[in-house]
């Protein structure tokens, strides 16, 4: 770069000043839309290099696919506590401390941030290590064989989890003062690692060893270090608007994480243990090759989460920096817009799997079991995917306002409809079709609940007093 050109280059300083008053000025679709578009390439990319990862696995048998379908809700529920939940919980604080103006508070709350998911981390390491045989019996593990995958899967994968939440902290910190594109290039192109890596380490490609299941499990662990590093590196620099600096440890701006994060990770638990309770009840139901073939199938509503976060993540930024510049309605304003978007693609993805549901679930496997089960579902489910979606972004909006309680409560209302109803439309006769219907309607319901809540007038004057 010439002397002239590095004169007229705008300084990392004055590009995060554009970034935050473009957050409190600029018009809102647009904004969203620029601020989403990294966010929901580096998810999309993310989510499809996991799914390889299981067309990989797939090619070990059905017995090894019906293992990950066991592992799969808990590591999502991981991501989603890690960078939905807590990740939230950190991007509302930062974004909240900046609309104020209070640019030391900010830069102290990335160290806070960078403990609390540590020390989550390695809880949840404990526990999957400690107990994990008698988690994956609950969810329907009667097969030894499906078993003894799943722990060959989930032993080493959660041995090293804390390493994708240390990745989701500092991501959720650089996202919190609006720039999502460098969190985007990291996660994406460290999810490219997963391609050519994952059949090396499964199969003994490229002279590696032959680790089996585990090596897919290895690949994530490759891929979360590497991300911790990149993020963390720009975290130290100045060229984010919040650094990571030696400080103490404060009660009060833990609770400015925790007001919202902790609150937040009840929703994956909803998502989840929804998830996890239909995942047991197919088990029991109908057998190994349904159990895969309800897993593949949910992958898709899988795909769903990170679009939703795509736009979620931007939408916290924007509500928590608005609000914090006591501009509330404008606040609302970015909440609806990105719900409506996300019902769009919500709707198209589900319609796509609806009408062609084959085409998904050949990508993994042919077992005529499978097949069906996976084909009832996503028939089902797949038309109402928009209500999901909207659901899901407009929960992450409402992170930036901390007002939680509706979201939540519409999360929990769905959780039981599905596991109660279901479990009586199985009962009644209504096989796997009465228990994907009854999860239909569940999902309706949610996405109406968030959207009557952020669209109340008084979400607006609880957002300002907060």
């Amino acid at each position: 770069m010439t002397t002239a050109a590095a004169a007229t280059a705008p300084s990392p300083a004055n590009r995060n000043h554009a970034r935050l008053q473009s957050m409190l000025r600029s018009p809102i679709l647009p904004t969203l839309l620029r601020m989403g578009w990294p966010n929901i390439l580096m998810l999309l990319a993310q989510s499809g290099a996991a799914l390889v990862e299981t067309w990989y696995i797939s090619r070990l048998g059905t017995s090894a696919l019906a293992g990950v379908a066991l592992v799969t809700p808990l590591l999502v529920l991981m991501g989603n506590m890690s960078q939905g939940a807590m990740g939230g919980g950190i991007s509302a604080a930062v974004s909240r401390a900046l609309g104020a103006g209070r640019r030391d508070m900010a830069d102290q709350l990335v160290l806070h941030a960078v403990v609390i998911n540590a020390v989550l981390g390695l809880a949840f390491t404990a526990i999957f290590l400690l107990e994990g045989p008698r988690i994956y019996r609950l969810l329907g593990a009667n097969d030894p064989a499906a078993l003894q995958a799943a722990l060959a899967y989930s032993d080493v994968l959660f041995g090293g989890i804390v390493l994708m939440w240390l990745m989701n902290a500092l991501a959720s910190v650089v996202r919190g003062t609006g720039n999502m594109l460098v969190p985007g290039l990291v996660i994406c192109g460290g999810a490219l690692i997963i391609v050519p890596l994952s059949p090396c380490l499964i199969f003994g490609l490229a002279g590696l060893p032959a680790l089996g299941i585990a090596g897919g499990a290895w690949t994530l662990l490759i891929y979360y270090a590497t991300g911790t590093v990149i993020l963390g590196w720009y975290c130290l620099s100045d060229r984010n608007l919040v650094r990571l600096k030696p400080a103490r440890i404060q009660p009060f701006l833990m609770r400015q994480i925790l007001a919202v994060g902790g609150l937040s990770a009840i929703n994956p638990l909803y998502t989840n243990g929804m998830i996890a309770a239909t995942t047991a009840l197919v088990g029991a139901y109908a057998g190994t090759a349904a159990l895969a073939g309800y897993g593949t199938a949910v992958r898709l509503e899988y795909l769903l989460i990170p679009m939703a976060f795509g736009l979620g993540a931007p939408m916290v930024a924007l509500v928590g920096a608005n609000i914090g510049a006591n501009q509330p309605e404008r606040a609302r304003q970015a909440a609806l817009t990105g719900g409506a978007i996300a019902f769009v693609l919500g709707e198209i993805v589900g319609l796509c799997a609806a009408i062609w549901p084959l085409a998904w679930l050949h990508l993994f496997g042919t077992d005529p079991d499978m097949e069906a089960s996976g084909s009832i579902y996503l028939r089902i489910v797949g038309p109402v995917y928009g209500f999901f979606a909207m659901g899901l972004s407009m929960y992450f909006a409402s992170q930036g306002a901390r007002r939680l309680a509706w979201p939540l409560l519409a999360g929990l209302i769905r959780l039981l409809i599905v596991v109660c109803g279901g479990w009586l439309a199985l009962k009644m006769g209504g096989g796997l079709a009465g228990l994907f219907a009854v999860n239909a309607v569940a999902t309706v319901l949610y996405g109406s609940l968030v959207l009557r809540a952020v669209a109340a007038p008084d979400w607006i004057r609880a957002g300002r007093s907060a």
